[in-house]
């Protein structure tokens, strides 16, 4: 997938749409040492506990979601960021539509 044009001004929670019952993603920039995807949840809707071997940081742009790391619950609202620590069980639960960006760090 091809990084978007990113110069100028953007709006990231413009940059990804709803989608009924759905996780949607968007890779922003996608390089050796990191990358920036931005995902949109509907309600309900999750990502299993799962492990990565990198850090990344989540930035909520729209609603509420719940982030659970090594089994603690952490509410966030729009505007919240959160470090993922490389190698701790995490998951990802939308209380309600909620919009995030993901920054993984892999160096």
């Amino acid at each position: 997938m091809q990084d978007i044009e990113l110069s100028g001004v953007h709006r990231l929670s413009g940059l990804v749409e709803y989608q009924d019952g759905a996780v949607v993603s968007r890779s922003l920039l996608k390089k050796e040492k990191g990358s920036v995807t931005l995902f949109a949840f509907d309600r309900g809707q999750e990502l299993s506990e799962h492990t990565v071997p990198h850090d990344a940081l989540v930035y909520l742009l729209d609603g509420e979601a719940e982030i659970t790391i090594a089994g603690a619950p952490h509410h966030l609202r729009v505007g919240d960021a959160l470090l993922l620590p490389s190698n701790q069980p995490h998951a990802v639960r939308a209380t309600m539509r909620f919009k995030m960006s993901l920054t993984m760090v892999r160096a």
